[in-house]
């Protein structure tokens, strides 16, 4: 049998098992669910969390011609990356409010993004699915989770130096949030509709509910740490996978054909996950004062993502996402 792109041959499916998975958990075991999942999710933000943006140095050479030589990229490249990440370390350190609240809307639109489909010449059915998947990921569990939400937001504007947030203001961005999600999926569909597009709408629709079931029944830490994991960091591993070369030897959906999709990434990812790891080791070392906040050990997991993300979501949308949108469908 012929190599397949890993693309082809592992679609969503281990996602989707992940996510419904731990939605069983929540479901069934509701009282349970963090001493069930908190390992899992442990372990994974490691292997996979962490590292899906580890491999970011690569990604230039595998998509395009580099210019001035290898070493020379690399030295442009770490300066860059390194800079971004210093500007938005400078942004939690001196404006720490400000940057929650531009943690959250560049969260949202590096998930949404991730998650919409190519959309070659359609940049604005491409942009409205990008947006309203990332704003269905903080919409539900606002609206369910309400009291577990504030406490996370406030729990991390606290650790970050900043003031907190009343529950009136979170309960009104949650209820004024919700239908304009609910809405803006309706319309969505629409025009997959308009378009003939049955499977993409059909699709949405079911991600759509599958990802409500899960922010619905298991609390949002948790929720988002499995979506991040085992839903995005995991696609975009795979994604990467096909980029570098990596075939498979068929359509094989086996735990095995996954893991060796993963050693090959973290292979390559191995030695930029290290320096990764410096991060949050420096920020418990540089801030003393604070350690005695609450959830000083999620406020340090978050920041890290925080300044991680900014260099990294930027590669992602530039280099990566510019054909799901771009009149060539020949990009991966």
């Amino acid at each position: 049998m012929p190599a397949l792109p890993v693309a082809k041959s592992f679609p969503q499916y281990f996602s989707y098992l992940a996510v419904a998975g731990a939605s069983g958990v929540g479901l069934v075991f509701p009282g349970a669910a963090p001493a069930m999942l908190g390992p899992i999710l442990l372990v994974g933000l490691v292997v996979l969390g962490l590292a899906h943006g580890a491999c970011d140095q690569l990604v230039l050479p595998a998509i395009r011609q580099i210019n001035g030589g290898q070493r020379v990229y690399l030295v442009r490249f770490v300066l860059g990356y390194l800079s971004l990440a210093a500007v938005a370390g400078l942004g939690w350190w001196y404006w720490p409010g400000a940057a929650v609240s531009a943690f959250f809307l560049l969260t949202v639109w590096h998930w949404g993004s991730a998650d919409a489909p190519a959309r070659p010449g359609q940049r604005a059915l491409w942009l409205l699915h990008s947006l309203l998947r990332g704003a269905l990921l903080l919409a539900v569990p606002a609206r369910w989770w309400p009291a577990e939400m504030q406490y996370s937001v406030n729990g991390l504007l606290a650790f970050a130096g900043a003031a907190p947030l009343s529950p009136a203001w979170l309960a009104g961005m949650a209820h004024g949030l919700w239908p304009v999600v609910g809405i803006g999926h309706l319309v969505l569909w629409a025009c997959y509709a308009k378009q003939q597009e049955a499977q993409r709408c059909y699709t949405d629709a079911f991600e759509v509910l599958l990802l409500s079931t899960l922010f619905i029944t298991v609390p949002p830490m948790l929720s988002l740490g499995v979506y991040f994991v085992f839903w995005h960091s995991l696609q975009h591993i795979l994604r990467l996978n096909r980029v570098f070369g990596y075939v498979a030897a068929g359509p094989r959906r086996t735990w095995a054909a996954l893991g060796q999709e993963v050693v090959f990434f973290i292979r390559r990812a191995f030695p930029l996950l290290l320096l990764s790891l410096a991060v949050p080791l420096a920020l418990y070392l540089l801030l003393p004062t604070r350690l005695a906040a609450l959830d000083t050990l999620l406020g340090i997991a978050v920041v890290t993502a925080a300044i991680l993300t900014l260099p990294h979501a930027l590669l992602v949308s530039v280099a990566l996402d510019a054909g799901k949108w771009r009149a060539a469908k020949n990009r991966p």
